[in-house]
């Protein structure tokens, strides 16, 4: 996990230094940063700085989303287990855990950025987005220095400016829109696919980011980006054989109703953590 979020930290939003991890963070207007490392036993440290008490149990509810902590893999690898080859991921990784996100908004304008374009591109451009466009916060920590930007500030903003296609500029525009429009957008839905569908719905959002939406934010455990290439290349490379987004698609079948812990384990397999 602390792998995961290191290779995605945002500057000026996020630092991972000796395995401890560090955000600033926004609830309800008001702005603050935490940091979280691992206990001396199974738990999580947290230490959280912010104006009103009245707010943890809102952050403590977005931390373990973030880092699933209410997983049960007790539960999930023997699932899993029951095909041959997720037998073999999940017995190499059996705590394996699916990373969640802080913010439904945060995670879709990463989405986006990383449509077509490596992790590492996504997040240098995340990182201008932060520095142009956030609030910026005093923290005693010198790689924290702002807040993500608001839906407000988004919807309006001429984001190609960043060095991006146009065309993704104005759909990070409209999402911050939409979510001004309907403060529910990230939120689950009845279903996996209600979720996708109304995400889909955005102009700009394809089956590859409503998924990713899907399964980092709304925790839909089935969700599947089965175009992803990442996923693509793990399962080539573990069958020994060139593999299709379709064929993808039909092996993970075999692994519903826990696609989205089967695509993190597909993901690690190539040390790449997605």
């Amino acid at each position: 996990m602390i792998g995961f979020l290191s290779a995605r930290a945002i500057s000026g939003l996020e630092t991972v230094e000796a395995g401890v991890y560090r955000r600033s963070i926004s609830v309800g207007g008001q702005h603050g940063w935490i940091s979280v490392a691992l206990g001396v036993g199974d738990w999580l440290e947290a230490t959280v700085d912010f104006p009103h008490a009245a707010a943890l149990p809102e952050i403590e509810r977005r931390l373990r989303r973030m880092f699933d902590l209410d997983a049960q893999p007790q539960v999930i690898n023997p699932q899993l287990a029951s095909d041959p080859l997720m037998a073999q991921l999940v017995a190499a990784r059996p705590g394996l855990r699916l990373p969640g996100t802080w913010d439904g908004l945060e995670l879709a304008n990463r989405a986006v950025l990383g449509q077509q374009i490596t992790v590492a591109a996504a997040i240098r451009l995340a990182g201008k987005l932060v520095a142009q466009y956030g609030q910026p916060l005093a923290t005693p920590h010198a790689g924290i220095t702002h807040v993500f930007p608001t839906a407000q500030v988004l919807a309006v903003a001429d984001l190609a400016a960043l060095g991006m296609p146009k065309a993704r500029g104005r759909t990070l525009s409209g999402v911050a829109q939409a979510l001004l429009d309907d403060p529910e957008l990230f939120e689950p839905k009845a279903s996996l696919k209600d979720g996708v569908a109304r995400l889909v719905a955005l102009p700009g959002i394809g089956d590859w980011t409503a998924q990713y939406i899907a399964m980092r934010q709304m925790r839909e455990v089935d969700a599947f980006a089965s175009g992803d290439i990442g996923l693509i290349n793990a399962l080539a490379a573990l069958e020994g054989g060139p593999v299709s987004a379709r064929q993808l698609l039909a092996r993970a079948e075999a692994w519903r109703p826990l696609r989205a812990y089967a695509a993190q384990h597909l993901w690690a397999s190539l040390s790449r953590g997605d």
